[in-house]
This record gives structure tokens, sequence and C-alpha cells, in this order.
């Protein structure tokens, strides 16, 4: 007799794990120095951690907004150029993602749709990859920390 089929991963689920994701992710960025978050780059033309972490930011709220709307829009990002300027923005996307997450339904994450210039795919697939791309970014930061003498986090304290 086969088991009773569960859901793999719940909009519960998936939400909890990239907030997690992103938890880990705000304390490496003040675990940089200030004077190091912007500025250094171990080999040209690899961005700064701070750079890499304004592409994280600018993806959540277009994608959040873009799943329960359809409609996928960029807007030319502001950006502060402190740690301090940094971590306010990255808040203000959580934020974005703590309103719109409730409001997502099933068909949010089966919907296709193209994506900022990209094929189309699944809503499911579009957070997918603001993790991928996140996690991505943040190991990079992992190897700058390293470069500059300083311990990251621990990858899997994610509270």
């Amino acid at each position: 007799m086969r088991p009773t089929q569960a859901p793999l991963l719940t909009p519960d689920t998936l939400y909890q794990h990239l907030r997690g994701h992103r938890r880990l992710t705000r304390r490496t960025i003040e675990a940089f120095p200030d004077d190091q978050l912007f500025t250094f780059r171990p080999a040209p033309p690899m961005r700064s951690f701070g750079d890499l972490m304004r592409e994280v930011i600018d993806m959540v709220t277009p994608t959040m907004r873009g799943l329960t709307s359809g409609e996928f829009t960029w807007s030319p990002p502001r950006h502060g150029s402190s740690k301090t300027e940094l971590l306010a923005e990255w808040d203000e996307a959580d934020a974005e993602l703590d309103k719109v997450w409730p409001s997502l339904h099933p068909e949010h994450f089966t919907t296709e749709a193209s994506w900022f210039g990209l094929p189309p795919s699944s809503g499911l697939n579009k957070v997918l990859y603001l993790i991928d791309n996140e996690v991505h970014h943040r190991a990079q930061g992992y190897v700058y920390l390293r470069l500059l003498g300083i311990e990251p986090p621990p990858f899997y304290e994610r509270g």
C-alpha cells in the first residue's frame, strides 16, 4: 500500500526557507567592515559584496509584486553607499516580502510568465531562483570575508 501523498513543499515551508536564507545573508552583510563592503573586489571585474547584495535586494520587490500581478516590471533602484543604508534597503525588501507573501495563492506558484526578459517560468521557479541567486552571492561574500581575515557566520544557522 502506498502512503498518502503529501506536498513536498508548502508555501509556508518555502517562505520559512527563504526567510532563513535572508536572515543569514543579512548577518553576512553585517560581518563586513564598513570600509570594505563596497570597495573590496578580490579580482576585477568581480563586484563588491555590497554591489552583489544590491542585486539581490533589487530582485525581491519586483518579483513579489509580479507574482501577484502577473506583471514583472523593473524600476531603476536607488541605493545608498553605506552599510547602514544597505541594511535598511534589505529590511525594506523583507518588509515587502512579508507583506506580499500571504496574498500568494497556489496558482501564483504554477502560473508561467516571462520575467524581466527571460523565458517564461513558473512562480515557484522564480522564488527558487531568488534563493539560488542569494545563496550564490552570499557564498561569494564568504570567500571575500575569509580573504579579509574575517570568519563568516555559520552557514547552517539561519534562525
